[in-house]
């Protein structure tokens, strides 16, 4: 089976790479002709543990290939997945028109039967356009289908997500297609991959109820860690507690600056504007996104109250990135915590093992250096914004004689209070009680 991956971004690629893996012939598409020749060439145009191996292995055996003629490659493929961008438009809908026009592009090309798969994030209704724009503009008669297949890929792992998922959400209204699909994916099949088959408006649900739910975890339990730090509590023994409950498990209960990246804010932003759409006022999503707005705003305000006046202070910052394993630096916490500090008068020294190229593009007026010792050398304080492994290791006899004064302020939560306060640290964290709070509850 040929198949046709349109958009050779984050998920477009991995889907490409993945699919191939599988033993599937897949042409990735992207009119980037920059992105495609550095492709073509071996090159990997994003971060993702695993992915430059993967894509090499493949298109060495010619199950991979890269090309910007779109025409040809939907007029080879009998599968074709819409994976481009669908950033968030002013009014946090999503922007559908890179979808559009691929699926304009789809129509003129057409030469015979084609299952279209959104595997881009839309929203509820997107299959019914589509199928509407492509049917419109068919220069001859031929039939297609339509499908909604999601993808949920985390950042970092994103190559066994795909090779080895919780499930697969396939939404189809024809049996053709819906077979289709299954063969598609029989290899996950045969490893006992829960698979999902419903219609289209329902697996478009699926992944914005599935990412919101997630979201309202995390802000959940920043909530939680900001009643633990007035009672005297410690956040992630509540959260172990909470974790081991079988209904509610350990995943994303873990107290921080709040989410980021490509999905979470997208997607919540996306629900709540088709809630509203409806006629219906999707009350915990908006308070999800308000907590998570006020929770880089509290960040801002513990580093102020651990630190003092601001003014002059060289601050250090190890990681820039939503979280590890990625270069992504979309809706980071970092990018907002920077830019108030800044405004305060700081100068900030940042490192980050994947992102700072990236960060370069979004952040401005910060050192950036590749050495985390080299961020810390003569700082007044340090700010562990993403957990890194090799920051849950730093050497922290080095780190404080380098420091001008011993302020570690862990928005992680990666080591320990009674530790820090041994090694002589002012030690601030999120959700937990300091070692004095820890003798007096005693």
């Amino acid at each position: 089976m040929n198949i046709a991956v349109i958009g050779s971004g984050y998920v477009g690629l991995v889907t490409g790479a993945c699919f191939a893996e599988l033993g599937v012939t897949v042409t990735c598409v992207d009119k980037d002709e920059d992105k495609i020749d550095k492709l073509q060439k071996g090159g990997i145009p994003i971060y993702e543990p695993g992915l430059e191996e993967l894509v090499k292995k493949n298109t060495k055996a010619g199950r991979l290939s890269f090309t910007s003629d779109l025409g040809q490659a939907i007029q080879e493929a009998l599968v074709i997945f819409i994976a481009v961008g669908t950033p968030p438009r002013g009014d946090g809908f999503a922007d559908l028109s890179h979808v559009e026009a691929v699926a304009e592009t789809i129509a003129e090309k057409m030469n015979g039967y084609k299952v279209i798969v959104t595997k881009s994030t839309v929203p509820v209704g997107t299959g019914a356009r589509l199928r509407k724009i492509i049917g419109s503009r068919l220069k001859e008669h031929f039939d297609f289908d339509i499908v909604s297949n999601p993808e949920f890929l985390r950042e970092g792992s994103a190559i066994e997500d795909f090779l080895h998922p919780n499930r697969v959400v396939i939404g189809a209204r024809s049996q053709q297609a819906a077979a289709i699909m299954r063969d598609l994916y029989r290899p996950l099949y045969l490893i006992e991959t829960p698979m999902l088959i419903t219609d289209i408006p329902t697996a478009e649900m699926v992944k914005y109820a599935s990412n919101a739910f997630l979201a309202t975890k995390i802000s959940f339990i920043n909530e939680v860690a900001n009643v633990c730090e007035k009672v005297g509590a410690d956040v992630q023994q509540v959260a172990k507690g909470m974790g081991l409950d079988r209904r509610i498990g350990s995943k994303f209960l873990h107290a921080g600056p709040g989410y980021g990246g490509s999905c979470f804010p997208k997607d919540v932003s996306a629900l709540a504007q088709i809630s509203r759409n409806s006629g219906y006022q999707f009350d915990i999503i908006e308070s999800v996104m308000k907590v998570n707005k006020n929770q880089k705003e509290r960040m801002v305000t513990k580093i102020q109250e651990a630190i003092g006046d601001l003014q002059g202070k060289r601050i250090a910052l190890l990681g820039l990135a939503f979280k590890p394993n990625t270069d992504d630096m979309r809706d980071a916490p970092s990018i907002v915590i920077a830019e108030a500090l800044q405004k305060s008068g700081a100068e900030i020294v940042a490192c980050d093992p994947a992102a700072i190229e990236e960060a370069k593009k979004v952040m401005e007026g910060l050192t950036f250096v590749d050495d985390p010792y080299a961020a810390i050398d003569g700082a007044d304080a340090l700010i562990l914004m993403t957990e890194w492994n090799p920051y849950r290791s730093l050497d922290l006899d080095r780190v404080k004689k380098s420091m001008k004064e011993p302020i570690f302020i862990d928005l992680r939560n990666v080591y320990e209070p009674k530790r820090m306060e041994e090694y002589g640290f002012k030690y601030t964290s999120v959700g937990r009680p300091g070692e004095m709070d820890l003798e007096s509850a005693g």
